[in-house]
């Protein structure tokens, strides 16, 4: 069994609540817009750290991290993207290769809205964490934590940080 934390669209943020909520998980799963490198140092120094770049990241973190990441974790085929779409209204840059070869689990950020969906028509169960980080219209900052057992998804956990001050 795996205990992941999943979070997105940080955009530099740091907040050492990441590090208290993802205590238990054995790894982090980043969805793009890190922000800057500090953010992703930090993170791959308290666990493993897979990351996807996203649309703000500058060429350090693209360099680093790709733009699609596809993987194992236990049984469970994932892919994670930053601009990713929803269940029926999937990105054009993504949708090709969702409806070719579907993974069981599929995460993207970019929206800044939580959402934890199934798709029955590729059998896949949706993640968007939302966003973790102050910059963008989301009014609350939110991370998510998965534990995966084979090829089973349990104790899904969305967990909301303080409310963003306007």
């Amino acid at each position: 069994m795996k205990k992941i934390g999943i979070l997105s669209d940080t955009h530099g943020y740091w907040d050492d609540k990441y590090l208290y909520y993802f205590e238990p998980c054995d790894e982090i799963w980043h969805a793009g817009d890190i922000g800057t490198m500090e953010v992703a140092e930090r993170l791959a120094a308290f666990r493993p750290l897979r990351a996807v770049h996203g649309n703000i990241d500058t060429e350090d973190i693209r360099r680093m991290y790709p733009e699609k990441l596809r993987w194992k974790c236990e049984d469970v085929d994932v892919l994670m993207t930053h601009i990713g779409g929803y269940p029926g209204n999937y990105d054009p840059r993504i949708r090709g290769q969702l409806y070719a070869s579907p993974p069981q689990l599929f995460i993207a950020g970019h929206s800044h809205i939580l959402k934890v969906k199934y798709d029955k028509t590729l059998n896949l169960l949706h993640i968007n964490p939302g966003a973790a980080g102050m910059s963008g219209w989301h009014k609350e900052r939110t991370l998510i934590r998965l534990c995966i057992e084979g090829n089973k998804f349990t104790d899904c956990d969305v967990i909301t940080l303080e409310d963003k001050k306007h």
